[in-house]
């Protein structure tokens, strides 16, 4: 009996070492959790850091409260046309079209002013007019003919951009321009127009531009994360069928997500015509993917891994700084598109790498 008893009996060392052992791991184990989830969530803001200081190193004058609100208001179109796109993403959709909307709002705008000598409101009008037409469209495409979105705002895309070239036969538009009838543009670009593009406010420093995105980066992400109109567009866009089961009004939802869109990129379209006093026909041209480019960098931005407004802002700003800096250390034209795309590539791969190693750990 008393040999039976024998086996119980454990050596000290042993037993103690095993908890300790284990203690470490435990320890250690949550901290690295934490270092990853840090890193995914951060990830992109610290590439965005290390080119502002590196920047700055290099020419001490991108620190300029002057070139930062360059910067700020060169982004500004690109970051209201990635809000748009960033609406119809969360609906489950994608708006290719914005632009050419954009581009085709600026031009209807100079139209009204030198041909029609129309006054700003007017304009102004005639923009957001256009946009809200153009959401509809595209709505109506998707919703009731049940084309694909990505295929029904491309050919919004190519049929604005045609349309566009009509009235003034394929030119820009400004006072003097000839039209294809013969008769010359006599009207003029008012200075209430121009104030909304060029006007600095603040002691004559933040840009009209800026303040203008400030004020609708707040208003849609309030809108987006705090009422039920934005909770029921995540809804859709996460999986329709059981939004509409569940009593949504799944259609009007989208094409409310497309004309919100529309009208972003009419307003972009609008300022851009403020700003340059002129109707650009080549204003759209890459407008649409610096906007797509902002919108799908906001899903690494703090780790949002889905379509948010303050991400695009923040991807639009990482875009404008990084060709800021370029341009300040004079690297030639046709490497910025290659040095960009490459930071971005990288970028985003580090922090989805880090996202799902941590995803596999939890």
């Amino acid at each position: 009996m008393k040999s039976a008893a024998t086996p119980l009996v454990t050596d000290p060392s042993t037993s103690l070492a095993a908890p300790a052992h284990s203690g470490a791991s435990s320890s250690s184990a949550p901290l690295s959790r934490r270092l990853l989830v840090l890193l995914e969530r951060s990830g992109l803001l610290l590439v965005l850091a290390a080119m502002v200081v590196l920047f700055t190193a290099r020419e001490p004058a991108f620190l300029n409260v002057a070139n930062l609100f360059s910067i700020l208001q060169a982004v500004s179109i690109v970051a209201l046309l990635g809000i748009g796109v960033t609406i119809t993403l969360a609906a489950g959709g994608f708006d290719l079209s914005v632009g050419s909307v954009a581009a085709s709002a600026q031009m209807a705008a100079s139209y009204v002013l030198v041909v029609w000598h129309g006054n700003a409101w007017e304009a102004a009008a005639a923009c957001l007019a256009l946009g809200v037409a153009a959401g509809l469209f595209n709505g109506a495409l998707i919703t009731r003919l049940h084309v694909p979105d990505q295929l029904a705002t491309l050919g919004t895309l190519f049929l604005l951009a045609g349309l566009q070239l009509i009235p003034t036969g394929g030119r820009s538009l400004a006072t003097g321009t000839i039209l294809p009838d013969g008769t010359e543009a006599s009207g003029t670009f008012p200075d209430a127009f121009l104030a909304l593009g060029r006007a600095r406010f603040f002691f004559d420093v933040v840009p009209a531009p800026v303040l203008v995105l400030a004020a609708l980066t707040v208003l849609v992400s309030v809108v987006m994360a705090a009422t039920r109109w934005g909770r029921v567009i995540y809804a859709i866009g996460g999986n329709e069928t059981a939004a509409r089961l569940a009593g949504a009004p799944a259609a009007r939802y989208r094409v409310a997500a497309y004309v919100a869109s529309g009208a972003l990129a009419s307003l972009g379209g609008l300022l851009i015509a403020a700003r340059v006093g002129r109707g650009d026909v080549s204003a759209g041209h890459s407008l649409l993917l610096d906007a797509v480019a902002a919108s799908l960098v906001g899903y690494a931005v703090w780790g949002a891994k889905r379509p948010n407004v303050p991400g695009t802002v923040i991807g639009a700003v990482f875009v404008g700084v990084l060709l800021n800096g370029l341009t300040m250390l004079n690297a030639p034209y046709y490497l910025q598109d290659c040095i960009k795309g490459a930071l971005l590539v990288v970028a985003l791969a580090f922090t989805f790498s880090i996202g799902r190693k941590n995803d596999a750990r939890a």
